[in-house]
């Protein structure tokens, strides 16, 4: 069994990305199950139903999100509409849509939890450990992965570990940079800090950097602008066996266009 997380699409920029470059990924690594964070897909705030609908006509299986998702007003109502489509369990408990689901993918029964984190996040959220320790008592799955839109590496990190052997990946992802600690913890758990972003490459984190500028010299308020270039690909593979579910290697892909 082989997944394939993706890191945050961004824009125009990520979608083209996401067009051109899956359909060869997916065949020339087997991918069976495919997962992107799309939080920032429609103009670097959330995602349209046009552009979920566009995403799922690229191959993308399942989509996590985080404290954008609600950026589009739209999305409060086909959240509900779309099997598919997670905003994090730890939210508001009134927001719509669904923060874990379970899906079946070669007679597997696999998990998807989308987490927040609590560190320098605007969106009120439940303790993450408390949350996913819920989860865990359904005891329900061959498989459990978990995308944690998280600031900070220290809180990744620790939620990794606790959960060490109790999930079968966690992935962090949110900052737009990707980390290269990729690595198989003590019991099991496949884990890395951040997947890194899918969408521009020269800018900001996917900003214009003279949006960045006004704001980061001159502390004025400046409307976020995604910037556009060839753009790069940030994701990683996990593969478990299939006979005893356990991880038996990880993959990180980062390609630059």
């Amino acid at each position: 069994m082989k997944v394939l997380a993706i890191g945050d699409i961004f824009g125009k920029t990520g979608r083209r990305v996401i067009k051109d470059c899956l359909p060869k990924l997916k065949n020339e690594h087997e991918i069976d199950l495919i997962i992107a964070n799309v939080e920032n897909t429609t103009h670097g705030k959330g995602i349209s139903r046009n552009h979920y609908q566009e995403l799922k006509n690229y191959g993308i299986d399942i989509m996590t999100s985080g404290n954008h998702i609600f950026a589009v007003e739209e999305t409060k109502k086909y959240i509900t509409e779309v099997p598919d489509l997670l905003r994090p369990l730890n939210s508001n408990p009134y927001h719509p849509g669904p923060g874990t689901i379970l899906t079946k993918i070669k007679g597997k029964k696999i998990r998807i939890t989308n987490l927040l984190g609590t560190n320098f996040m605007p969106m009120a959220t439940e303790n993450p450990f408390f949350v996913l320790e819920k989860v865990l008592n359904l005891q329900d799955c061959d498989i459990h992965l978990v995308d944690y839109h998280a600031e900070t590496t220290a809180e990744k990190i620790a939620l990794a570990l606790y959960f060490d052997g109790k999930i079968s990946a966690l992935w962090g992802t949110h900052t737009h940079v990707q980390t290269a600690d990729e690595r198989t913890l003590p019991r099991g758990t496949g884990f890395i800090t951040d997947l890194g972003m899918t969408g521009p490459y020269g800018g900001v984190i996917g900003a214009k950097p003279e949006v960045i500028f006004q704001r980061a010299k001159y502390g004025l308020p400046a409307k976020m602008t995604p910037h556009e270039d060839n753009g790069q690909f940030n994701g990683v593979i996990f593969e478990f066996d299939d006979d005893s579910n356990k991880l038996l290697n990880i993959r990180r892909i980062k390609k630059v266009f």
